[in-house]
């Protein structure tokens, strides 16, 4: 019998106050380095589009090999965190390098450079996810899972909701024209974005700390491959493949948005509202796979995906994009940290950074060719058509879920 709703927050209550110092430090270093990122991203299509003349072609390429290269350097820092043992330095190294090469966005004066930037923050990226992830999962019983991960990318979110705020303060600041920044407008812009970032490094630093690792002298030891995971466990990362196929950059959403007559000085402000909906959706999913099962959510939230790309087909009006965005919002909630948690119900707590790795390099192999051909669809097809594939794979990928077993839950 479900829950009552009083039950319902009561339990959520309880199970906040259970989660372990590490998931709460590491959940505001998320919202920190969020609040930093979330200030250039929204802007970032605008201004690669309209003040230095980029293509569609060629914001697909810049975000597409921007998350290629984080995709599949997490696959060798996962592995490395297993193979010595060791979580947190991975994970301040990464904040470090981004932390260092963000700022310098703001002396970008052609698209290549962008790319370079771009690259380079996503190579932190790469290098701190999933060591983190599995710092995260660290100690916690599996029926806690779900809610853990999704009380993180909660934390994430509302930093993401900061963020765009922050964006509109300052460029409506800067800017003479708000309908028209000038390069150097959004150039003063991208130029604070360092400063949350560095503050999370100081967090990670002094308030997350690393269990001592017991050697397992029978365990096998670590390889950077899919060697030691089952056939289950393989299947998940192929349909992983194929749904991030159609699961290309937001910055195609966004510039979509401004065809639909959102102009640029609102897109932090809809980039706000996307994130409140993950916000609230991330802390339901992650609570809702624990008690009713990984994998329909995902299918769930994979489904809403679909829904929401078809509508994007077919938008004409600001309010229609408005609405698409918030709806948008709930796939993330549904699939993120439900995606994570399952992920660590199928492997050994030895393997897991490697998992994690392996979970986004099955990411990071689809996520560019994604963007690229998305990029290619809209500039010789157009975007209703662009849409529309990438919602029908993403239907081909949640039907190919069912092939995938659910691991037991624990009680």
């Amino acid at each position: 019998m479900a829950d009552s709703p009083t039950e319902t927050k009561t339990t959520v209550w309880q199970r906040y106050r259970r989660l372990p110092r590490n998931v709460l430090a590491l959940s505001f270093v998320a919202l920190l380095n969020d609040v930093s990122s979330e200030i250039i991203y929204p802007l970032l299509p605008a201004f690669l589009a309209l003040s230095l003349g980029a293509s569609p072609f060629l914001i697909g390429l810049i975000e597409g090999f921007a998350e290629s290269v984080a995709s599949l350097l997490k696959l060798v820092s996962g592995y490395l965190s297993d193979r010595f043992g060791t979580r947190k330095l991975p994970v301040i190294s990464g904040y470090s390098l981004s932390a260092v090469v963000r700022p310098l966005l703001a002396f970008a004066t052609t698209w290549p450079m962008v790319l370079i930037v771009r690259a380079s923050d996503r190579l932190g990226k790469g290098i701190r996810s999933a060591p983190r992830d599995a710092l995260i999962v660290e100690g916690i019983p599996q029926n806690e899972r779900g809610f853990a991960f999704g009380f993180h990318r909660a934390a994430d979110h509302f930093g993401a909701v900061l963020g765009p705020i922050a964006g509109f303060v300052l460029l409506t600041f800067f800017a003479a024209n708000t309908l028209a920044p000038t390069v150097g407008e959004y150039q003063r812009v991208f130029l604070f974005a360092s400063i949350p970032v560095v503050i999370g490094l100081f967090v990670v630093a002094f308030f997350v700390h690393e269990r001592p690792k017991v050697a397992d002298e029978n365990a096998e030891p670590p390889t950077i491959s899919l060697k030691g995971f089952d056939g289950n466990f393989k299947r998940f990362l192929l349909v992983i493949a194929l749904f991030t196929l159609s699961n290309s950059t937001d910055a195609f959403l966004l510039l979509r948005a401004t065809d639909a007559g959102v102009s640029p000085v609102m897109l932090p402000l809809l980039w706000m509202t996307l994130h409140i909906s993950k916000v609230v959706s991330s802390l339901v999913g992650g609570h809702l796979s624990d008690k009713f099962g990984r994998k329909t959510l995902i299918m769930s939230g994979w489904f809403v995906y679909a829904l929401v790309y078809a509508g994007f087909a077919f938008v004409s009006e600001a309010w229609q994009a408005w609405v698409l965005f918030i709806i948008y919002g709930t796939y993330f909630g549904m699939t993120e940290g439900v995606e994570k948690a399952f992920v660590a119900d199928m492997v050994p707590e030895n393997k897991r950074g490697t998992a994690y790795g392996l979970y986004n390099l099955a990411f990071g192999i689809t996520v560019f060719p994604a963007s690229l051909l998305f990029g290619l669809a809209w500039n010789n097809f157009g975007a209703s058509a662009a849409f529309i594939t990438s919602a029908c794979v993403s239907i081909l990928a949640m039907l190919l879920l069912t092939r995938v077993r659910s691991p037991m839950q624990k009680d």
